[in-house]
């Protein structure tokens, strides 16, 4: 095959795997727009929770409930069929990977989904209803009543899930830094002092202005930290360079050559021993 052939198969390939992930989000899309009402009340409980008895959220647009309900399904489908698109984008890129990178691309994606599902439950249980009480609480200082949007509330909560969820990857960044050899996980263990005093930064630029929502943020990002040390430490020792597989085979092969060249010369040795010794009437010898 040319080199032009295999560069329009793989676009052919690439295509395939394009449209089988669009295929899934476009069906998980629907579904959830059939569901957009039960999942957006589910996400609205923190304010619910927060909101003055007897008030509720508003639409203060008349067409802000299709947009957010829209944009609330395209998301939770998105979220959703995550995983399928992973496994589509590791078989597109596997046969050009060596086989301890296969092995370390599983593990990645998974801890991928899992840190941004954790990044994104977290702000949901705790971080949401912390800054809407906070906020409520102000507002309550001024005897005034509280309309909270709808949509305003949408775009809020989705940067605050975008924010954490892309925070809570730390631990993902530091595996795939220390297993490409930008970094060590010495390096990793002397920057400490730095991360502390990021973590407090990025936090009063994700949370609301309170102490509370920002050492909820800084906390698990510095625990993040210390947990990507330890699980780069564990990829870095159980992960192998092409080289070291490589050479694995010829030391074998080497190592299996000098066991039989020696067992050979053992047998030539034994031979030698054992052999008779030469017949004084045979022709070649010498004669008294």
């Amino acid at each position: 095959m040319s080199q032009e052939e295999s560069f329009v198969s793989h676009l052919v390939e690439l295509r395939d795997r394009m449209i089988r992930s669009l295929v899934v989000i476009l069906v998980l899309f629907g579904v959830c727009f059939y569901f957009s009402g039960d999942i957006m009340r589910f996400l609205s409980q923190p304010l619910y929770q927060a909101l003055p008895p007897g008030t509720r959220p508003i639409f203060i647009d008349q067409a802000g409930a299709f947009f957010t309900l829209t944009k609330v399904s395209f998301l939770t489908a998105v979220l959703l069929s995550l995983p399928w698109v992973m496994y589509q984008a590791r078989a597109f890129v596997a046969p050009g990977l060596y086989e301890h990178e296969k092995r370390f691309a599983l593990p990645l994606i998974v801890s991928s989904i899992f840190f941004l599902v954790v990044g994104i439950a977290f702000a949901y249980w705790f971080v949401l209803p912390a800054a809407y009480k906070f906020f409520f609480a102000f507002a309550s200082r001024t005897g005034a009543d509280v309309l909270q949007d709808l949509q305003k509330y949408w775009d809020f909560t989705l940067a605050i899930f975008f924010g954490f969820g892309i925070t809570f990857e730390v631990p993902v960044a530091e595996m795939l830094l220390v297993k490409l050899g930008m970094v060590t996980t010495e390096q990793l263990r002397a920057a400490r002092r730095y991360v502390v005093v990021g973590a407090f930064i990025v936090a009063a630029v994700l949370t609301p202005p309170d102490v509370l929502s920002q050492f909820m943020l800084a906390i698990p990002l510095i625990l993040l930290y210390e947990l990507g040390i330890v699980l780069a430490g564990f990829i870095k020792a159980r992960s192998r360079a092409p080289d070291d597989e490589e050479a694995e085979p010829a030391a074998a092969g080497s190592a299996e050559a000098a066991a039989t060249a020696e067992a050979t010369a053992v047998a030539d040795a034994g031979a030698a021993a054992i052999a008779p010794p030469a017949d004084p009437a045979s022709p070649g010898s010498r004669q008294p």
